[in-house]
This record gives structure tokens, C-alpha cells and sequence, in this order.
């Protein structure tokens, strides 16, 4: 993983900001259906094919999995790429608190959950068994 924390490679302890940033890489997984090593011809890190693939055109269509064929919510996708790319932010001072991350994905899935009922859509996962995650951890 790429710079998973500097303090991390000076102390070799875990904190909470590297428990964020593998989080958000999880994420990202998810969220593209890619590994975390893209295997082309030239080994590219999710983190790197994200962010290139979102200043190419912005559009989040190009970032979700293509298993999906389009069956998901736009702004709930976009808002989850947004929760991960901040969880893998460079520095980790600018990484939110895994509290914060649910927070912000408990409103993306109560979103796409209110918007995806009157139509029958499939059923969302809640986040709620996550809420403690950071505290398990450890």
C-alpha cells in the first residue's frame, strides 16, 4: 500500500488514521470491483487509477464497477468515492475519523435507500454493524 503513514513506517504502530486509510481503500475495492495493484501493463495503485480517472472527465460512471451496468446511484457512488478518497488522503491529518466516515456513508445509504424503495431496487446493506469498528480494532 502506498504511504500507508509516515509515522507508522518511523513507530511501526497502527493508529486510527491507518485503520481510516486501509478503510478507504477497501472502499475503493468495492466501489471499482479493481485490486488494490491494477495488473496492466504498467502496475497502476487504485488510489492512482481513481484519481486519474475522475480529473479525465469527473464522471463517476468510468470509476464503479462494470458489473453494475449502471444499476446504482450516481450521487450515492460518487459521495462513497468521495469518503474514500478522503480516507486515503497523503497526509493523515487530512483523513476524517472512522466516525465521520459513517456518518457520511450512513447518509449516502439512507439516500440511495429512500430514492431506490418506491422503485424495488435491490436492498441496501446497512453500515450501522460498522459504527464500531474503530473502537474493535484495537
Amino acid at each position: 500500500i502506498i504511504n500507508l503513514s509516515y509515522r507508522y513506517n518511523i513507530t511501526n504502530r497502527l493508529n486510527e488514521k491507518s485503520d481510516v486509510y486501509s478503510f478507504g481503500i477497501v472502499l475503493l475495492e468495492i466501489i471499482t470491483g479493481r485490486t488494490v495493484i491494477l495488473k496492466t501493463q504498467v502496475r497502476t495503485h487504485i488510489i492512482k487509477w481513481v484519481s486519474s480517472m475522475l480529473a479525465d472527465d469527473g464522471e463517476i460512471d468510468g470509476v464503479v464497477d462494470t458489473r453494475l451496468q449502471g444499476e446504482y446511484d450516481s450521487e450515492a457512488a460518487r459521495k462513497v468515492v468521495d469518503v474514500a478518497m478522503a480516507c486515503v488522503a497523503p497526509s493523515s491529518v487530512n483523513r476524517p475519523t472512522m466516525n465521520q466516515v459513517v456518518i457520511e456513508l450512513k447518509q449516502c445509504l439512507c439516500k440511495a435507500k429512500t430514492e431506490n424503495t418506491s422503485t424495488g431496487s435491490i436492498e441496501l446493506v446497512s453500515v450501522g454493524a460498522i459504527s464500531g469498528v474503530s473502537s474493535l480494532a484495537r
